[in-house]
């Protein structure tokens, strides 16, 4: 069983029509996995909270008309404008069959780090998620990695560094595990680096010779005047 939860009622409503039922506060969606996609609606705040928790790595246990069916969220469409949810794609799959969902990669204890607390070096995330393959019971919810052995700011994590629960492996076989999920840098130096490019290209700007005191004390402009 599922932690997630949602109730979905049949629609036959397409098309144009299909603004009215969003109106109304539903949200259309489509299951697809079956002899035929299906086609159902459920009420937008319980869809959005269950949204939210299992996102596209967990199963979510479908009630269509009192039906039950094991899924997974495949795609989410949003209004460009309001960026409510409009549309939503379920991928109905079985308990007993490895499916492939979009994990999240967490960095954790970056603070305990020699990186952070004695060099006060920052970490930036390259990679923010990944796609695994795992029976749903084993779906991890996210990956966490343990940046706490972070010290030089040419240290990084990696592929690599991801320790994969039992059960779960990488849906891209060909990755290369050293591809860089995260890596330090100095904010200090970068700061400094910028100035001087500033400080730099201030000094290169060429002059105005109009606004090159004369001799005189007197600019071109103004002794010409005279």
């Amino acid at each position: 069983m599922a932690e997630y939860k949602l109730t979905l009622e049949k629609r036959e409503i397409t098309g144009k029509k299909l603004k009215g039922l969003r109106e109304k506060g539903m949200i259309p969606s489509v299951i697809y996995g079956g002899k035929e996609p299906m086609l159902a609606d459920s009420e937008y705040v319980a869809t959005e909270k269950v949204l939210n928790g299992a996102g596209y790595h967990s199963p979510i246990d479908l009630d269509i008309d009192g039906k039950k069916q094991l899924a997974i969220v495949k795609d989410v469409q949003l209004d460009p404008v309001s960026r409510k949810i409009i549309n939503i794609e379920f991928q109905a799959i079985s308990a007993n069959e490895v499916v492939e969902a979009t994990t999240p990669i967490v960095i954790v204890n970056f603070e305990a780090s020699d990186a952070s607390k004695l060099y006060h070096f920052a970490l930036t995330q390259a990679m923010e998620e990944i796609d695994v393959k795992a029976k749903p019971a084993d779906l991890p919810k996210e990956l966490e990695v343990d940046a706490s052995n972070l010290k030089e700011v040419d240290d990084k994590i990696t592929l690599a560094d991801i320790v994969l629960p039992s059960g779960v492996e990488f849906a891209n076989k060909e990755l290369d595990h050293e591809q860089v999920v995260a890596s330090l840098y100095d904010p200090a130096a970068e700061a400094a680096a910028r100035e001087a490019e500033e400080k730099a290209a201030a000094e290169a700007e060429p002059v105005n010779a109009a606004d090159v005191p004369a001799d005189n004390g007197t600019k071109p402009e103004e002794a010409a005047e005279a």
